[in-house]
């Protein structure tokens, strides 16, 4: 089993890929979500880590000088991976995370931990793209920070729904931006592995729950 696949299965046990009805940000009804605030363990936060490491070491071997996790959920999950990229593959990359208010006292300020300078390679690592809002916010953010070179953004599914316009958010963030994504999945990988397969007794994506994330994905799914 790839780690790709390993993946899908950590997150269903772990209750963060779930199955039904609900309601994303911007109002889309979806058979689906993923909410990455449901890891809450050690264990999770280590294997978690573990999957991100995998993707940047897989498509980022070199060329990387910071890792940078906007708040709040990208905070834990750029500590896991920094920790993992050191502990599997000996890559001892700094890491940093951004107050939601400046910090008016003591060392002042937006950025913990490292502080980017100038020309410094910054990879973004990030829960789920949707509408590319907190990613556009970074970019906003390190204008006003240092002169960084923003190379990539990782992130942990590709809902490969449209942005703005016809294409898909990630694909608008490439082209606006200059900016490389790398997914560990992407829905459709999603749904070709979980198709009548059982996760501990359990099949999650049947035949009706393919045709509804299918159509989701007719409605709404992006180039």
């Amino acid at each position: 089993m790839s780690y790709q696949e390993e993946f899908i299965t950590f997150m269903v046990r772990s209750g963060v890929l779930t199955f039904g009805d609900f309601t994303t940000k911007s109002g889309r009804k979806t058979p689906y979500f993923i909410n990455t605030g449901n890891y809450k363990t050690g264990a999770q936060a280590s294997k978690l880590g573990d999957y991100y490491a995998a993707c940047i070491q897989q498509n980022l071997p070199q060329g990387v000088d910071c890792l940078f996790g906007p708040a709040y959920k990208g905070i834990p999950i750029t500590v896991a991976a920094a920790s993992s990229l050191y502990r599997d593959y000996g890559r001892d990359l700094p890491y940093c995370f951004n107050r939601k208010e400046a910090k008016d006292h003591g060392e002042g300020g937006t950025m913990v931990g490292y502080q980017p300078k100038a020309g410094d390679r910054v990879v973004i690592v990030e829960d789920v793209v949707t509408a590319g809002t907190a990613v556009r916010e970074t970019i906003e953010l390190f204008q006003h920070v240092a002169d960084v070179e923003l190379t990539a953004l990782i992130v942990s599914v590709d809902r490969m729904e449209r942005g703005t316009g016809e294409k898909t958010t990630i694909n608008e963030l490439r082209e606006q931006y200059g900016i490389q994504v790398f997914p560990i999945v992407t829905v459709r990988e999603v749904i070709a592995f979980l198709h009548n397969r059982e996760i501990d007794g359990k099949v999650y994506i049947d035949d009706a729950m393919k045709d509804r994330m299918e159509g989701y994905l007719a409605q709404y799914g992006g180039k």
